[in-house]
């Protein structure tokens, strides 16, 4: 019996290149050779590594046309052109038609992709009359809607590694479909969802097979990198997640031991950067420390690089962890902050420590992490004076700003609000897409802070030698960086000068249309510091005489 497990293309304005090993996919294989040897089970990765070729804007998201209007080279550039990242649909369904697989599952992660999920479905059927099964987050979330579409026969909801040893045991002997947990299927063209059950306990999982994955394909600064996740599920109700439909509220971690057994395997193969891509990392203390002291001590000439890039929950560190993760080798750390409103997060079932939030990036910066503090603009609910603080607030910390639009995860608690989404609701549920619009902020404001927190970011990505210099000194500094930094400093001088944002395109300077500078300037005018990852200050007072 041969399966052929695929990562599809997507199609967006931009792409994460660093974060988009199919982990998942991975687990999925491992398991079944685990209980089912027999079976022979290829991943093809078919989105990362087969570049991107620009296509036409869809028409759901035309109205963007006049916000991502420039061809824009300068550090404050949003997006230009949409593109379709990774290998063509007819491209996918030869080689799927070639091998001859009996099954072909495909990974949907992510609800503004879906169609492209769907449009691999339909290219492979029409050249080879093959099952295909779909799988991930879009499919937990909306588990009728995927199956619903004609190319699909079945869906796996929750987590995958049970169900589809369960599955493939079915497809291989024969039996019952009706005791495949977490199934979804159709019959005389009913939908049937099995109910969901227990997957695997997390620590009797096998190690994530990535042994069709090449090495040269998922690199961080040159280096081979690969994901760990240390827990499955979450304990917190974030009201803007849906990570529940898919993993449950129950946080199960890993043992240390276990962890850092995988690891040393990684390293065996070649892995030099490990990514832990679990929000909940350090949420269990004493397995962090144990872990944190077993890497130290295993990997005591620091062979190796530690990031933790998918936003950790700040109230589990502290200064001694944070000590330990340095020591074991962790060099960037990414925060989940999104707002600084107590009453906004309060609302979202959010924790909103902040004196400990101030506490843990001192400790973070003074131990010289790489610090990116992560901010949800245009949450509902929320406000522009609300969110000129939260940008205020980061400014004045030694950490770039991760703001992005808010968007609608379909089936998330907060999506309850507006309704069933519709079929465009799901397509725009992306960050540049910008969709959610209230009597409290439009898209134009959205827009605006967007490219204000790139400003920002480009001043605090500065390196001087002075711990306090004007910013008339650090726009000359920037200046002598290279020409793509000296043309950021031209356009910020003509903004603070003359009140018109600028995009750098191949004509020239170029007005942008939809940058609201009176926004701006309400924000800049506030502003007395900014702090650079360097913990330098940038005094900007001085910029208003």
């Amino acid at each position: 019996m041969k399966v052929l497990l695929l990562q599809p293309p997507v199609q967006d304005f931009y792409n994460t290149d660093i974060r988009l090993q199919p982990i998942g996919l991975a687990y999925l294989k491992a398991a079944a050779q685990k209980y089912l040897p027999s079976v022979r089970i290829t991943i093809k990765d078919y989105h990362h590594g087969w570049g991107r070729r620009t296509i036409a804007l869809p028409r759901e998201l035309a109205y963007l046309k006049d916000y991502y209007s420039r061809d824009d080279k300068s550090p404050f550039s949003t997006f230009h052109h949409y593109y379709h990242f990774g290998a063509g649909f007819d491209t996918i369904a030869d080689e799927v038609a070639k091998a001859k697989p009996d099954l072909v599952g495909i990974a949907s992660l992510f609800a503004p992709y879906h169609r492209e999920v769907l449009r691999c479905a339909e290219a492979i059927k029409k050249r080879l009359r093959v099952p295909i099964l779909l799988g991930g987050a879009q499919v937990s979330a909306m588990p009728g809607h995927m199956l619903s579409h004609p190319a699909i026969d079945f869906v796996i909801r929750g987590e995958g590694e049970k169900p589809f040893v369960e599955f493939l045991k079915v497809l291989k002997k024969g039996g019952d479909l009706k005791r495949v947990p977490n199934l979804g299927y159709k019959n005389r063209g009913r939908l049937v969802l099995n109910p969901r059950k227990e997957n695997f306990p997390v620590e009797t999982l096998p190690f994530p097979d990535l042994s069709d994955l090449p090495q040269d394909h998922y690199l961080f600064e040159k280096r081979p990198l690969c994901f760990i996740i240390t827990s499955r599920g979450c304990p917190y109700r974030c009201a803007f997640c849906s990570v529940h439909k898919t993993f449950g509220h129950k946080c199960r971690r890993r043992s240390a031991e276990n962890i850092l057994n995988e690891i040393k395997e990684r390293y065996a193969e070649g892995y030099r950067v490990f990514d832990f891509e679990d929000d909940n990392l350090s949420f269990d203390r004493k397995e962090m420390t144990e872990l944190c002291k077993q890497l130290i001590r295993t990997f005591a000439k620091k062979e190796i690089q530690l990031l933790a890039m998918n936003g950790v929950c700040y109230w589990t560190l502290d200064r001694d962890i944070l000590k330990l993760m340095r020591r074991a080798g962790f060099t960037h750390l990414n925060l989940s902050l999104v707002s600084t409103n107590t009453g906004l997060l309060k609302t979202v079932r959010r924790s909103a420590p902040l004196k400990k939030y101030r506490e843990v990036v001192r400790h973070a910066a003074a131990l010289d992490f790489k610090i990116v503090a992560y901010q949800i603009l245009g949450l509902p609910g929320d406000t522009l004076p609300s969110m000129i603080k939260t940008l205020l607030f980061n400014a004045k910390f030694p950490v770039l700003l991760g703001a992005s639009p808010f968007y609608l995860i379909p089936h998330s608690p907060i999506a309850r609000r507006f309704g069933e989404p519709s079929e465009t609701d799901i397509y725009r549920a992306r960050l540049t897409a910008m969709a959610i619009e209230t009597k409290d902020f439009d898209r134009e404001d959205l827009y605006t802070l967007l490219i204000t927190t790139r400003i920002l970011n480009f001043l605090k990505g500065l390196s001087c030698h002075s711990k306090k210099i004007t910013l008339s000194k650090a726009l000359t500094i920037a200046e002598k960086q290279d020409a793509r930094s000296a043309t950021g400093v031209q356009i910020l001088r003509k903004l603070l000068g003359e009140k018109v944002l600028c995009a750098a395109t191949s004509k020239g300077l170029e007005p942008l249309p939809r940058f609201k500078p009176e926004l701006f300037f309400q924000l800049w005018r506030k502003l007395d510091i900014i702090k650079t990852q360097e913990q330098k200050t940038i005094q900007i007072y001085f910029a208003k005489d």
